[in-house]
């Protein structure tokens, strides 16, 4: 069985650690080039799906807390609009 890890050596390259569950054995191999830039884009492109994640949700909660003031100029009390609401 094979467990592999990533980490950052001295010389702050992203490496990939390999260690033989078996045996032991550690066989440590700094990432080319090219890994590492598809790392950066993978990282780039999570850190752009959490963002819109987190804007997507503040969007949701605005357009609930107008809703909610709507009613409540309708004259509908705290009590009234979270049973109309479910909230």
């Amino acid at each position: 069985m094979i467990q592999e890890q990533l980490e950052y050596g001295a010389d702050k390259m992203l490496k990939e650690i390999i260690i033989n569950a078996t045996t032991g054995e550690e066989t440590i191999i700094e990432f080319s080039a090219e890994e590492l830039l598809e790392i950066q884009e993978k990282q780039a492109k999570y850190q752009a799906t959490i963002e819109a994640e987190i804007e997507a949700q503040a969007e949701k909660q605005a357009l609930k807390d107008s809703a909610n003031a709507k009613l409540a100029v309708l004259g509908l009390t705290p009590e009234e609009i979270s049973a109309i609401t479910g909230a």
